[in-house]
C-alpha cells in the first residue's frame, strides 16, 4: 500500500485555519457551485491521466464520495498538493484561491465522512524479532550485568530498516545464519559467565618485557630496555604508533570471566612540552586520560583496533611522579587488558616527523636522524606521552552474595537440582515477557531430561536448557500472537511493547505483574505507567534509538570528511560528542516536557568543551573535558538551535566533502515535514556539486531546473535546502565556499518556499517552518513515533486518530513528554 507522505495537518497549518466557519446553508452552496472532479480536469488530468500518472498519480478515475482506501490516500495528497500549492505547477493555469480553497474543504468533508465507512485492512503488527540493540539491552537486563565485553552481535547481520526504522517487523527478516549466531551467542553467554568452574583469586605483577610493536620496538629497546609501557597517542587513528599498549606477557589473558582489579603505575610525561601544540591536536591545558579496554590476541593485532573494546574504566594521570591507578573492570575468558590515551596526541608519527623537522636544531650532536625516528627525542626531548613501568591484575574477584549471573537465573541461593524446574521456569517467565504455558514448560522439561540421560551434570542440563530458553521464538521475537477478531492488545503483551518502546529492553519484574494482572489494559493505568517509566534511566535507550531512526543518526560517521580538511573531527572524536549534544537535548525536552516546537529552534543546547569549541561558542574557555556536558544559552548565535542546527544533522545530511542544497533539502523534507520526494527519473544527469569560481552551486540547480522535469521536484526540494548552505559537512559555519582555483564564492542563505513565503537565513528559515509548519511537523513526529512504536507503518485510516492526538497536544502545548503518553496510550499503540 503506497505511503499517505503527507499528513492532514497540512491543510490547518496553512488556509483550513485561516477559513472563517461555514454555516450549514453555505456549505450547501459550496458543494454545489465547486465541483471537485471539474477541478481536476482544469487543473490536474494533463499530468494525472492514466497515460502521463506524473509520480504515479492518476486521478481520472477519481470521484467523490470516497468508496476505496486508495481513494482516500488519493484525496489526501489532492489535499496536500492544493494547500502547499505545489499543484498545479508554476508554469500551468491557476485557480483562484477562493476556488483552492472551497475544493480543499469539499475534499477534507469528504475525508471526515469516510472515517467510519473504512476500516484497516492490514494494519496489525507482524511478529518481529529483536533488533541487535534489542537483543544485547535484554540479555544485559536480564543477567544483571553488561554484556557487550562479549560482542555477542558482531557477526550477526547488520539490522535491515525501513524508512531508516528499525523496529518495523516486515524489515525484520531472519535468515538460518542469523539462527546459528543466535545459538553461538546463547553458548558463548552461558558458558562464560555461569559454565565457568570456580576459580580461586590470583595475582599477576607485571615490571618488564613491556614490548611494543612495527616502529615502536627499536626506539622503546634501545631507550626503554622494554621496562616502560608508552601511550603515543589516541586510539583508532590511520598510523596505529602507540595508541593501544598491552602485556607482552599476559597475551593468554584471564582464565576465566570475571571481576578484576588492574592497578598501574603511571605517569603523564611532558605535558608542559615547548613544542608546538598544533602538532599533537591536543590541548594540553587538559589533564592526560587513561582508560582501560579489553583486547585478544586471537581476534586479531593486539595494538590495533579490535571489534570489541568498549571503555571499562577511565582515570587521569599524574604528571611527571607516577602514581597507582586502579580499576575494577570485567574481562572475559581469553581478554588482556590494554591500555589507551583517550586525550592523546593526534596521529603520533606525524607529530615526531613535524618535531624532527621543526626542532632539529635542539638535538645536534645527540644521534638525530629525520622522519620517523622516535630514539633522540625520548632521550633528549619533550615528546608528550603516557608512561607506564608497573602493572597489577587481580581476580576474578569473588561477588559478594553470588554473580548477578547466577542470582539472576538460580536465585540467591544458586542452583538446586531438586529445584531445577521451577528455576528454569521462573527464568523463562522473564525471558519470554509473559506467563508460561503448558508447552512452554514441556519443552524446559524435555530438555533438561534429555540431557541428564546424556549423562549430564544437573547443573549443565540446566545451562544447555537455559541456552535453550535464549534461543526460542518467545525470547528473540516480539510475537504478539492474538486473533484475528481481537482488537486490543492483551494486557501482558502491551507491557512488553511498552518497555520495548520506552526502554529498548524487557519489562520488569513491576511492569510485568502489573501486565499480567490485566491492568495495564485500563487507560488511566497505562498513562499513569507511562509517566513513570519514562523518570527510569533507560528512555535514554529510547532517546538514542528514536534519534537514530528520525534524524538518521544511525549514520552518523558512514561518510566522513577527509582527515587533511576536518583533523579536529577526528582528533576530538567529535562525531561522539554531536550524538551526545541531540540524545541530551531530545531527552531534556522529554524529561521537562518542553514544547516539540523546541525541535526546531530554541536559544539554548548542550556541549562538552570540543562541540563549544567547534560551534565557536564563548564557552569554550572556560569549560573543561571534566565538566561533560553543560547547558549553554545562545547569545548571538540563533542559527545553532533546534535540531538544523546541530552539527550531528548538518554532517549527516551531508556527504563528508561537499553540500547540496539538493541533499539536505531532500533531508528536512522527509525528516521535519514527512514529504518523501520521488526518486528523480532515470535519464536526467546528476548535478555537479563542485564549486567553481562564481558558479555555486545555486546557480546550477537554477540551470538544472530549466528543465520541466527536473523542475517538478526541484521547485519543492531546493528551497528547503538554500538556508543550510550556511553549514560546511560536518556543520561548520561559513559565509563562503572553499576557494577553487584562488576564487571563492560567497553562500546566499535566501530562499522562497513554494507557498511564496521567503526568507533571508537559517534564522528566519527555521522561523518560517515554525509559523508555517509546525502542525505539519508535530504531525510526522508523532506519525513516526508510533511507527517506532508499534514496528509497523501507519496507514491511510489510522490518519484519523493520529489528528486527533495532534488536536489534543495543540490544546496542551505541544510537550514531548504529552506526545509520547498521547500516543502510548492510543488505540493505534493498544491495537495489534
Amino acid at each position: 500500500m503506497r505511503r499517505h507522505v503527507i499528513a492532514l495537518t497540512t491543510f490547518l497549518a496553512f488556509y483550513l485555519c485561516c477559513l472563517p466557519v461555514i454555516a450549514d446553508d453555505d456549505q450547501n452552496v459550496a458543494k454545489e457551485g465547486i465541483d471537485v472532479e471539474q477541478f481536476l480536469r482544469d487543473y490536474c488530468i494533463d499530468c494525472h491521466d492514466s497515460d502521463n500518472a506524473e509520480g504515479e498519480r492518476s486521478f481520472d478515475t477519481f470521484a467523490l464520495p470516497l468508496d476505496s482506501v486508495s481513494g482516500l490516500i488519493t484525496a489526501n495528497e489532492i489535499i496536500d498538493q492544493i494547500t502547499l500549492k505545489a499543484m498545479p505547477p508554476e508554469d500551468a493555469d491557476q485557480p483562484s484561491d477562493d476556488r483552492r480553497l472551497a475544493v480543499v474543504g469539499q475534499l477534507r468533508e469528504a475525508v471526515m465522512r469516510s472515517k467510519q465507512s473504512f476500516q484497516s485492512k492490514g494494519g496489525r503488527t507482524v511478529m518481529r524479532r529483536l533488533s541487535k540493540r534489542e537483543y544485547e539491552n535484554t540479555l544485559a537486563d536480564l543477567f544483571g550485568r553488561r554484556v557487550d565485553t562479549l560482542g555477542l552481535t558482531a557477526d550477526f547481520p547488520k539490522d535491515a530498516t525501513s524508512r531508516h526504522l528499525d523496529t518495523i517487523g516486515e524489515s525484520k527478516v531472519t535468515s538460518g545464519f542469523l539462527l546459528d549466531q543466535y545459538f553461538q551467542a546463547a553458548n558463548r553467554l552461558v558458558e562464560y559467565r555461569l559454565g565457568k568452574p570456580q576459580t580461586e583469586p590470583r595475582d599477576w605483577h607485571f615490571k618488564d618485557n613491556f614490548r611494543q610493536y612495527e616502529e615502536l620496538t627499536g626506539a622503546h629497546k634501545s631507550v626503554f630496555k622494554f621496562e616502560f609501557l608508552c601511550l603515543y597517542e589516541q586510539p583508532n587513528t590511520d598510523t596505529r604508533q602507540g595508541g593501544y599498549a598491552h602485556i607482552e606477557d599476559f597475551l593468554k589473558g584471564v582464565p576465566v570471566s570475571g571481576l578484576y582489579d588492574i592497578e598501574v603505575h603511571a605517569a603523564a610525561m611532558h605535558r608542559d612540552t615547548h613544542y608546538d601544540a598544533d602538532i599533537f591536536r591536543i590541548d594540553f591545558s587538559e589533564p592526560f586520560q587513561l582508560a582501560v579496554v579489553p583486547g585478544d590476541a586471537r581476534k586479531g593485532h593486539i595494538h590495533y583496533p579490535q571489534a570489541i573494546e568498549p571503555i571499562l574504566g577511565q582515570a587521569i594521570v599524574p604528571d611527571n611522579d607516577p602514581e597507582w591507578l586502579t580499576f575494577r573492570v570485567w574481562l572475559e575468558k581469553g581478554q588482556t587488558p590494554r591500555f589507551i590515551f583517550p586525550n592523546g596526541p593526534y596521529e603520533s608519527r606525524a607529530s615526531v616527523i613535524e618535531v624532527n623537522k621543526r626542532y632539529k636544531d635542539e638535538f645536534e650532536g645527540k644521534n638525530y636522524r629525520s622522519g620517523v625516528v622516535r630514539t633522540h627525542i625520548l632521550l633528549h626531548g619533550e615528546l608528550p606521552h603516557i608512561k607506564i613501568g608497573e602493572v597489577k591484575v587481580h581476580g576474578p574477584l569473588k561477588e559478594q552474595g553470588g554473580s548477578a549471573e547466577e542470582i539472576a537465573v538460580f536465585g540467591r541461593d544458586g542452583f538446586q537440582k531438586e529445584k531445577a524446574a521451577e528455576q528454569l521456569y521462573a527464568f523463562a517467565r522473564r525471558a519470554f515477557r509473559r506467563p508460561l504455558v503448558a508447552a512452554d514448560r514441556d519443552r524446559i522439561d524435555a530438555m533438561y531430561q534429555r540431557r541428564l540421560t546424556e549423562q549430564a551434570t544437573p547443573r549443565q542440563a540446566a545451562l544447555d536448557t537455559l541456552k535453550l530458553i535464549l534461543c526460542s521464538p518467545s525470547f528473540l521475537y516480539l510475537s504478539e500472537q492474538t486473533d484475528d477478531d481481537v482488537t486490543v492488545l492483551p494486557s501482558v503483551d502491551l507491557a512488553s511493547r511498552l518497555s520495548y518502546t520506552l526502554w529498548a529492553g524487557p519489562p520488569d519484574d513491576a511492569l510485568l505483574k502489573i501486565g499480567e494482572s490485566g491492568e495495564l489494559a485500563k487507560k488511566n493505568v497505562l498513562r499513569q505507567q507511562i509517566r513513570e517509566m519514562l523518570k527510569d534511566d533507560r528512555t535514554s535507550r529510547f532517546v538514542e534509538g528514536f534519534l537514530d531512526s528520525w534524524l538518521n543518526l544511525r549514520d552518523l560517521g558512514n561518510l566522513p570528511p577527509p582527515r587533511k580538511d576536518a583533523r579536529d573531527y577526528y582528533a576530538k572524536n567529535l562525531p561522539r560528542s554531536m550524538k551526545r549534544e541531540a540524545r541530551l537535548y531530545f531527552k531534556h525536552l522529554l524529561d521537562s516536557n518542553g514544547a516539540v516546537t523546541e525541535l526546531l529552534d530554541s536559544d539554548y543546547t548542550f556541549v562538552d568543551k570540543h562541540l563549544a569549541a567547534f560551534y565557536g561558542l564563548p564557552e569554550k574557555d572556560s569549560m573543561r573535558l571534566a565538566d561533560g556536558f553543560q547547558r549553554v544559552e545562545f547569545k548571538g548565535e540563533a542559527k545553532r538551535g533546534g535540531v538544523l542546527g546541530m552539527a550531528a544533522v548538518l554532517t549527516v545530511s551531508a556527504n563528508g566533502v561537499d553540500t547540496s542544497p539538493v541533499t539536505r533539502g531532500v533531508w528536512v523534507s522527509e525528516n521535519i515535514l514527512g514529504i518523501v520526494p520521488p526518486p528523480p527519473p532515470d535519464d536526467v544527469p546528476a548535478i555537479d556539486a563542485n564549486v567553481s569560481g562564481a558558479e555555486t552551486i545555486r546557480e546550477k540547480l537554477t540551470l538544472h531546473r530549466a528543465d520541466p522535469a527536473c523542475n517538478v521536484c526541484h521547485r519543492k526540494i531546493d528551497p528547503l535546502g538554500y538556508a543550510l548552505e550556511a553549514f560546511d559537512p560536518i556543520g561548520r559555519y561559513r559565509t563562503k565556499y572553499p576557494k577553487v582555483r584562488g576564487k571563492s564564492a560567497k553562500i546566499d542563505t535566501t530562499g522562497e518556499l513554494l507557498t511564496g513565503e521567503r526568507y533571508s537565513d537559517v534564522t528566519s528559515f527555521k522561523q518560517l517552518l515554525l509559523s508555517t509548519q509546525r502542525d505539519r511537523f508535530l504531525h510526522h513526529l508523532v506519525e513516526t513515533f508510533l511507527s517506532y512504536a508499534t514496528g509497523r507503518h501507519m496507514e491511510p485510516t489510522d490518519q484519523f486518530e493520529i489528528e486527533e492526538i495532534v488536536a489534543r497536544l495543540q490544546d496542551q502545548g505541544y510537550g514531548l513528554q504529552d506526545l509520547v503518553v498521547e500516543s502510548l496510550s492510543s488505540e493505534i499503540f493498544r491495537s495489534p
